[in-house]
């Protein structure tokens, strides 16, 4: 039972009501409006006075993320709120980690009354139902977790059975005006779909059809369903992109069948996805009046995945992760080019460019790779010249290599190294077997073939040293030495040093390189202005050959 409230002019309270989907079926005791008359009534019987009512309507107890929610916080936090009163501890949340930050810490350390009328807990006062408070929370969380997979299930048939379940339905489709988790045909939207199908049977690539869209001004699904919020997502949304005409094409809801269960969220407490494997999809045909017949999607699809095939490589790089455009603020993308002996050459460029170059969208950016990495990391040399002083290294290095003596004589790494060895050298002649049978292509045969032969390399000259060790006796200073300078010369070369240095990297319209350190101020490396315009050839078009990354 709660205790009467001493001097409650001195408490301003928040009331804080929740209900979710799974609530609701539980009886009216659950309602906003049987919650709200249960602490007004509480409010009054002890004279407290009441700031503000939260009111959370339909939102899950077990993501703290809830817009009344945050209010309620952003209140506390400006000293307007010092007391909190909800229904039961589940009202407040079903996340028991959570749910005991709130009670444990966030509260007592902003100096929060907290009440919760049904499970008698007042954290003003000494109670035993206080002290059981940290089990109601896990008792709650897992009835989420109950809860949550008997939604799933439900979910689960639905989809089976083929009723669609989702929010909207994909473009060319609404909802069906009078039958539930049915889908029918939306014929505005299905004359735009019919013509994107036309035009990839004609051979037309899924970036031209796109930017012949976008030229036109057709509005692109997520403008056509209102999901766009002027300047919230950046200069992708709102614009058709090769990527979504491509999913378009592959999406056997245009044939009449049902596609679900592509995605999975990571936990019931979380709203992030995980794609699904294709064969963990739920498809079931002929739910639905189809679009597109289903010998056009098939070939279509054969053209599709033809240029798939040929485009979709991925190229790692020093400054991965770390670059980006300085006008539309994205991720740079790296583009592969021959050169005039016919040398593979990556270039940095603007994916916004990239993808709406018809629209205007941003600069190319089009410079090489090599060229801003030797300018970073020339940059970042200057920046640790002083770090990197022999003299302070050279202690350092001299105990690495006391270190990597002892551990030397250790056979078992030997083993273990050339282990390795052999497992490399395995997999490049299974690769040669498969590049004779046609199961490999040249091209990813070169690529991959270097790489394990360089990885190899490494392993038999760190075997070669082991063994020179054991053999004779290193003069340690020299070696020092010797491990100082290499240190000098290649540490800012390290993907490892720059990514605990570099905060970010821009590059500008005009090739100019903004390092952002996560020590200091951004530093401009005009060296890289000068060095660009000289090596660089013209800007590409979006269909020129190479691989968009």
């Amino acid at each position: 039972m709660l205790q009467e409230i001493s001097s409650p002019a001195s408490y301003r309270a928040a009331l804080y009501v929740r209900l979710s989907k799974e609530d609701e079926s539980e009886g009216p005791s659950q309602s906003v409006t049987n919650q709200r008359s249960l602490l007004e009534e509480f409010v009054r019987e002890h004279h407290l006075q009441i700031y503000d009512t939260y009111i959370d309507d339909g939102w899950s107890g077990t993501s703290f993320d809830r817009p009344a929610f945050r209010r309620m916080i952003d209140d506390i936090e400006a000293k307007k709120v010092n007391m909190v009163i909800t229904k039961d501890l589940s009202r407040l949340g079903r996340d028991y980690i959570m749910t005991g930050h709130y009670m444990e810490r966030y509260f007592p350390e902003h100096r929060v009354r907290y009440i919760s009328l049904l499970d008698g807990i007042d954290t003003g006062v000494e109670s035993s139902a206080n002290d059981i408070t940290p089990f109601r929370a896990i008792m709650n969380d897992m009835y989420a977790k109950d809860i949550s997979k008997k939604i799933k299930s439900v979910k689960r048939d639905k989809q089976r059975k083929g009723q669609f379940i989702g929010g909207k339905p994909v473009y060319g489709y609404k909802m069906h005006p009078t039958e539930k988790n049915r889908i029918v045909i939306d014929e505005e939207a299905a004359s735009t779909v019919r013509r994107i199908f036309s035009m990839a049977l004609e051979g037309i690539s899924c970036r031209k059809i796109a930017a012949a869209l976008n030229e036109e001004g057709v509005a692109a699904p997520s403008v056509y369903c209102g999901r766009v919020v002027a300047g919230c997502k950046g200069p992708y949304e709102g614009l058709w992109s090769g990527e979504r005409i491509s999913e378009m094409l592959r999406n056997e809801t245009y044939i009449g069948s049902m596609v679900q269960g592509r995605q999975v969220k990571i936990s019931y407490k979380s709203k992030k996805c995980l794609h699904q494997d294709r064969e963990n999809w739920i498809v079931v045909p002929h739910t639905h009046a189809p679009l597109i017949d289903e010998e056009t999607f098939r070939k279509v699809g054969l053209l599709v995945s033809s240029r798939r095939h040929t485009r979709c490589r991925t190229y790692d790089f020093l400054l991965k992760g770390l670059i980006f455009c300085h006008e539309c603020g994205y991720p740079l993308a790296v583009l592969n080019r021959p050169n005039a002996k016919g040398e593979d050459v990556l270039y940095f460029v603007c994916r916004t460019y990239q993808r709406f170059t018809r629209n205007g969208a941003c600069a190319t950016h089009y410079i090489k790779e090599k060229t801003v990495t030797d300018a970073v990391i020339s940059r970042m040399q200057e920046v640790c010249k002083d770090i990197l002083d022999g003299q302070v290294l050279l202690p350092m290095a001299q105990e690495a290599v006391r270190e990597t003596s002892r551990q030397s004589r250790c056979s078992a790494k030997m083993d273990a190294l050339q282990e390795k060895i052999d497992s490399l050298t395995k997999n490049i002649d299974r690769m040669y077997t498969d590049r004779l049978s046609g199961l490999l292509p040249e091209a990813d045969f070169q690529r991959i073939f270097i790489r394990l032969k360089d990885q190899r390399g490494r392993l038999e000259e760190r075997l070669q040293e082991l063994e020179q060790w054991q053999k004779y006796p290193i003069n340690q200073r020299d070696r020092a030495l010797e491990l100082t300078q290499r240190y000098r010369d290649t540490a800012c070369a390290s993907r490892e040093l720059l990514v605990s240095l570099i905060e970010r990297i821009e590059l500008t319209e005009n090739r100019e390189v903004l390092i952002q350190l996560r020590f200091a101020q951004p530093h401009i490396t005009k060296e890289t202005t000068n060095a660009a315009s000289r090596d660089q050839p013209s800007a590409p078009q979006p269909e020129a050959g190479g691989t968009l990354q």
